[in-house]
């Protein structure tokens, strides 16, 4: 039975299009990432705390984790609001311990 359940965890994962959301890590606090974001809805830019109550976070901040959480979360509002009629675009730029600055944008780019 001990053997069993774990086999079973790791033959039916989470939904294939989700499995991003599913961040392994060996050590606590791995990746710091620190990003600017900004957002158009329907035209107009959100303010600070309008992102906030959209979002349900800052617009600029850090996070421990994989930038690809923060990501998710954005994600997950939009397609959910999409299918309300709103059209909005983000642009996130964000750095990994440190690094170069990378940039992710919503929706996403053929």
């Amino acid at each position: 039975m001990r053997t069993l359940i774990p086999i079973l965890l790791f033959a039916f994962p989470a939904r294939r299009d989700r499995i991003r959301a599913l961040y392994f890590c060996w050590a606590p606090y791995d990746i710091q990432t620190d990003y600017v974001a900004t957002a158009t809805v329907n035209g107009k830019q959100l303010t600070n705390a309008e992102f906030r109550k959209r979002y349900r976070r800052n617009s600029r901040g850090f996070d421990n984790r994989s930038p690809w959480n923060v990501i998710d979360m954005l994600q997950q509002v939009e397609e959910k609001r999409s299918k309300l009629g709103d059209q909005a675009t983000i642009v996130m730029k964000y750095r990994v311990n440190g690094k170069e600055t990378q940039e992710w944008r919503w929706p996403p780019q053929p």
